[in-house]
């Protein structure tokens, strides 16, 4: 019998898996969320994902939208394990595009690593290296585990972590998670005996059938929540587990969301780390369904992100339009190179008329001709209602 098959003889049928460890005391896996409570939000998260996927796709408006997502996301799960680079920084070492291994400063290697564990996670989703479960949901593999620790950390300076390898602590000393600050402090499995023992529970749980049944809304920040509760590695376990979760939602079909869920933790740090502390307190509570807080938690924050990004998409589908339009009205010959110049040079926010005035780009235009000709360009622009002016003096172009 294979060591996954004696696992599962202790899952029960409404999936909770229950382990003893030899020096971490009992651990048990559980669904533990109350779906009922769920069902109005979860159907929320579910409209606004097929508003998103409804929006006209446009290969530049993707790319860009796809390129915005990823610079954030990189952003936000580094920052969020103490990475110091700003998000315009960030874009620059990810436009470089070079092999992590060949990025000597290592803030800027923390960014590729991630960068290549996205790329890992995305190429894996798209159904090569999987091991898939008899449902055909994917099940994820403790190889892809290790791979991503090992992306994730390859090249960053600890005093104990080894890219790939689960953590072993010397008995006179605890790993600790999180502070009193951020909803307190958990102590995760001591050994390496228990983590590989809990790992192995975990990745038989997961690929059971009560979890692979279940929506991967709820499935996906319940694969998130455990591995981080076993918090098998030095280092790096908050990334890996992310993109574990944004792995799941990917392997179902959502689109750009998943990673960009990074940037809404960020957003709420504190109430990212206490909704762990308070699932794990519900649990030595005997609430029976202690796992609610965090995937509510990462429900709302699916569904804001969703909302987010059909905004973004909308704005960006908009640009390209407008874009066509004064094209075309230049080749007619209803605008001309003037107009079009500003029209292509007005920054999205606006500019106060003075802002313009001194804007080199704007007084090059106007080197040769009179101010009554500045002022009738930009008549021209208003009456066409391509730019607008605002209550406050700003002139912005127009929006579709």
């Amino acid at each position: 019998m294979s060591e996954s098959s004696d696992i599962l003889e202790r899952l029960t049928a409404d999936g909770e898996l229950r382990m003893e460890t030899h020096r971490s005391g009992p651990f048990t896996f559980r669904i533990g969320v109350d779906l009922e409570a769920l069902a109005p939000l979860m159907d929320r998260v579910a409209d606004a994902h097929e508003r998103l996927r409804k929006v006209p796709v446009l290969p530049g408006v993707v790319n860009s939208l796809e390129r915005e997502v990823l610079v954030s996301s990189v952003f936000g799960t580094n920052t969020i394990e103490g990475g110091t680079l700003t998000e315009e920084e960030t874009a620059r070492v990810l436009d470089a595009d070079i092999d992590p291994a060949r990025v000597r400063d290592e803030k800027e290697r923390r960014v590729a690593n991630i960068d290549a564990a996205y790329r890992e996670a995305e190429r894996r989703m798209k159904g090569r290296n999987l091991k898939l479960a008899p449902s055909h949901r994917i099940a994820l593999t403790e190889a892809f585990f290790l791979d991503q620790h090992r992306l994730i950390t390859e090249g960053l300076t600890h005093p104990d972590n080894v890219p790939g390898q689960y953590r072993d602590n010397p008995r006179d000393r605890l790993t600790r998670v999180g502070d009193a600050d951020h909803g307190g402090v958990y102590t995760p499995p001591k050994c390496l005996d228990d983590i590989r023992t809990l790992m192995a529970a975990f990745l038989a749980w997961s690929a059971s059938q009560p979890v692979l049944v279940l929506p991967p809304v709820i499935r996906a920040p319940l694969i998130h929540y455990y591995f981080e509760r076993i918090h098998p590695f030095w280092d790096g376990n908050g990334r890996v587990g992310r993109v574990a979760e944004a792995a799941v939602m990917m392997g179902e079909g959502y689109q750009l969301s998943p990673f960009a869920m990074s940037n809404y933790y960020l957003g709420r740090l504190d109430e990212y780390f206490a909704v762990f502390r308070q699932a794990e307190q519900a649990e030595k509570k005997h609430d029976p369904h202690p796992n609610t807080p965090f995937v509510s938690f990462f429900l709302n924050g699916l569904l804001a992100t969703v909302n987010r990004l059909h905004d973004r998409m909308n704005e960006l589908l908009g640009d390209v339009l407008l874009q066509n339009m004064v094209t075309q009205m230049l080749h007619e010959r209803k605008l001309n190179a003037r107009q079009f110049t500003i029209l292509q040079n007005l920054p999205s926010e606006g500019m106060t008329q003075r802002e313009l005035r001194d804007a080199p780009w704007y007084q090059s235009l106007y080197l040769r001709f009179t101010d009554k000709t500045r002022d009738r360009d930009m008549g021209r622009l208003r009456e066409l209602s391509l730019v607008s002016v605002d209550d406050r003096g700003r002139i912005a172009c127009r929006r579709l």
